[in-house]
């Protein structure tokens, strides 16, 4: 099944992130990468991964614009210009050569939504098989994030909540 609307979003997502890249303002570079956070959040959603679309949303596109903004707004105007020494020559032909590589590799990837791919034969049944058994939660995604993958979604939390400290620190306004 094909949409009308997702070369185009791919493409504005790769527009943004490019963007990003090649302004020379950091006050421009944050709002078009809040831009793109904003688009990925589209496509998670249109892959329909809504829990990952909604903290992209929140905190890729909000919060982090925000504290970025915040950020470069206490600073000098002069130092929110980027200054960029040429890149080295091995370094332009690497990275579009690990593109390509990247490119030919996931070839060998299983089709989106392929029945027969070893998440949808090995994992899935047997999240969905026993997840009210095991963890006694009616929601499967609750089980999976809370029960089964307890200590991976502890230490995301612990991630985002030093994310969280750190921005506080850098923001604070010290007493005059």
């Amino acid at each position: 099944m094909t949409y009308s609307f997702e070369l185009p979003l791919l493409v504005l997502l790769i527009l943004t992130a490019g963007g990003a890249i090649l302004v020379k303002d950091l006050i421009s570079a944050v709002l078009i990468l809040g831009s793109y956070s904003f688009f990925l959040a589209l496509i998670w959603a249109w892959l329909g991964a809504a829990d990952v679309a909604f903290v992209e949303a929140v905190v890729g596109a909000g919060l982090a614009t925000v504290f970025f903004l915040l950020t470069l707004f206490r600073t000098a105007p002069d130092d929110t210009r980027i200054r960029r020494p040429r890149p080295p020559v091995v370094v332009v032909v690497a990275l579009p050569l690990l593109g390509m590589l990247l490119l030919y590799a996931a070839s060998d990837l299983p089709s989106f939504g392929d029945p027969a791919s070893p998440a949808s034969t090995h994992v899935s049944p047997h999240y969905l098989e026993n997840s009210v058994a095991d963890t006694l939660t009616p929601n499967v995604v609750t089980s999976v994030l809370m029960d089964y993958r307890a200590l991976d979604t502890l230490i995301e939390t612990v991630v985002v909540f030093t994310s969280g400290i750190a921005c506080w620190l850098l923001l604070r306004r010290d007493p005059e």
